[in-house]
Order: structure tokens, then sequence, then C-alpha cells
């Protein structure tokens, strides 16, 4: 079992950046792929973003591609969510899930076995 805790929400002007970062207990960090999702409200959860177990494999939203980059640190059981030129849109809680299949990465949030709280984002027009 892993326990997942997000920081690094706040509130910042459409064109700002922020940086999500999300830390994991246990030791088998490694063994869990990792993904971003958001929910804004009267919305849907939906998917941000995605990265391998390795790290070697990264998905994204078309929504955020381009602008949002995921990374982690199996080092320091951390998985990270750098969002630069943010808009009003990207305003929602943001979540960061681990999955631990075998298989490859998955979009989708009922895959995902571990939830963090959520970390609110709001972006000011």
């Amino acid at each position: 079992q892993v326990q997942l805790v997000e920081s690094g929400g706040g509130l910042v002007q459409a064109g700002g950046s922020l940086r999500l970062s999300c830390a994991a207990s246990g030791r088998t960090f490694s063994s869990y792929h990792m993904g971003w999702f958001r929910q804004a409200p009267g919305k849907e959860r939906e998917f941000v973003a995605v990265i391998s177990r390795s790290g070697g494999t990264t998905y994204y939203a078309d929504s955020v591609n381009g602008r949002f980059t995921i990374s982690r640190d199996n080092a320091k059981n951390t998985v990270s969510l750098q969002m630069n030129s943010l808009k009003p849109e990207d305003t929602a809680v943001y979540y960061c899930a681990a999955d631990r299949r075998i298989i490859g990465v998955s979009r989708a949030s009922s895959e995902y076995d571990y939830w963090g709280q959520g970390t609110q984002v709001t972006v000011s027009s």
C-alpha cells in the first residue's frame, strides 16, 4: 500500500507557473505508474498526465500537452507536475494517483489504486 500527499497548489495569474509535488510513502514507489488528474467544480475527474515506473514513458492530455511536464524521482519517492502558461480553465483540484498494474500506463482513473487528498489550483484571469 502507498500513501500519497500532494503539495504546491495555490492561486496564480493566467500565464504563470506552479509546480505540484506528490510525496509517496512506502518502499515500493518505483513499482507504480504515477498519474495526475484534476477535477473542476461541477465536472468529472479528468486525466492530466501519467509517467511510467521507470520514468521512460509519459503521456499528457491534449489540453495540457506542451505546457505541463510530469517527472518523478524514485530515490525520493516523489512525482511532480510542472505547470506553465496556466489558463483559467486549468483551475481545479489536482490529484496524484498510483497504478500498481504490471502492464502499460493508463489514462483511466478507474485503473488507479491509490489517491492523494488533492491540492487546489486556481488560475485568475
